[in-house]
């Protein structure tokens, strides 16, 4: 029997069917995720329903966006990008619409999880995984098991104070943090000064032989080492995979490996620097085999 996957992000939902390793008649739904978390839940089933006319499925497994219970497949907490999202018992929605097992976990953790079994974390049992996007996401592989801490909120790097002096709680629980100069979003917003043009990584790389977009992109990978450089002194892994779109790009990661080695106690330079190996189908392979990888830990 097969499974269907859903990775439910801010701006896609990308959906599959999972058997026997491989994943087929994979989509990609825009989430309308602004319409609310109970729009998003009601893409979700109505994808799913799709579903029904080319496969029977026996599980349904969810990477999703926000920190999430999956012992109770509840999304704990969801910023802003799907407004009212926190608190949906996603699990007991769906198993109740379908009537099969509904594994529930956060997008990150699920790509994680996808690249422990499938990709560049295989055979690796300490290891940490990061995905510079809209934000910055991270999950924690020790022992070899993903480490949820003791609110299954465990990884949340993109909160990593590197900025002090930017620090103001009150208006932004994240100002002054990892994710707000880390992230494909932030330097988009530095790019943007030099030229309204460049929205988004894809265009900026374009022009890297400019000595002034250089300069932006090189100030943005530094971001992305300041924030390593610590993840790696507290976490010690033998490896740090990195995802997103933007590290598809060979001078990103280049840099970074250069750069970090030089700021990194040599006890400390055994650490590996990967690129993720599976692509945006992270998530929905994580999501494939949360069943067996939840009944193990």
């Amino acid at each position: 029997m097969a499974a269907i996957v859903l990775d439910i992000g801010g701006t896609a939902i990308k959906s599959g069917l999972y058997e026997n390793g491989t994943l087929s008649e994979i989509r990609e739904t825009a989430t309308e995720a602004a319409a609310g978390g109970a729009h998003v839940v009601n893409r979700a089933k109505d994808i799913i329903a799709s579903y029904r006319g080319i496969c029977a499925f026996d599980r349904i497994g969810i990477s999703t966006a926000g920190q999430v219970n999956p012992a109770e497949g509840t999304i704990i907490y969801a910023n802003e990008n799907i407004p009212g999202y926190t608190g949906t018992r996603l699990k007991d929605i769906l198993e109740q619409e379908f009537q099969v097992p509904v594994d529930v976990e956060n997008d990150v953790n699920a790509a994680a999880i996808g690249e422990a079994s499938f990709g560049a974390g295989k055979n690796r049992s300490d290891f940490v995984c990061l995905t510079y996007g809209t934000g910055v996401g991270g999950a924690l592989f020790a022992n070899g098991k993903l480490y949820s801490g003791s609110s299954y909120s465990a990884g949340e790097f993109g909160a990593i104070i590197v900025h002090p002096e930017d620090r103001d709680a009150s208006r932004d629980i994240f100002s002054g943090c990892y994710e707000r100069y880390a992230s494909t979003t932030a330097l988009a917003a530095s790019a943007r000064k030099l030229d309204p043009a460049f929205s988004n990584g894809r265009i900026i790389f374009e022009h890297l032989a400019e000595p002034e977009v250089q300069k932006v992109i090189d100030a943005w990978i530094m971001e992305i080492v300041y924030g390593l450089i610590t993840i790696i002194h507290i976490a010690n892994p033998s490896c740090a995979i990195l995802g997103g779109g933007v590290m598809e790009q060979p001078y990103v990661l280049q840099q970074v490996k250069e750069k970090l080695f030089q700021n990194i106690m040599p006890s400390f330079g055994h650490v590996e620097i990967k690129k993720a190996e599976l692509g945006n189908r992270a998530g929905m392979l994580g999501a494939a085999v949360l069943n067996s990888y939840h009944s193990r830990q």
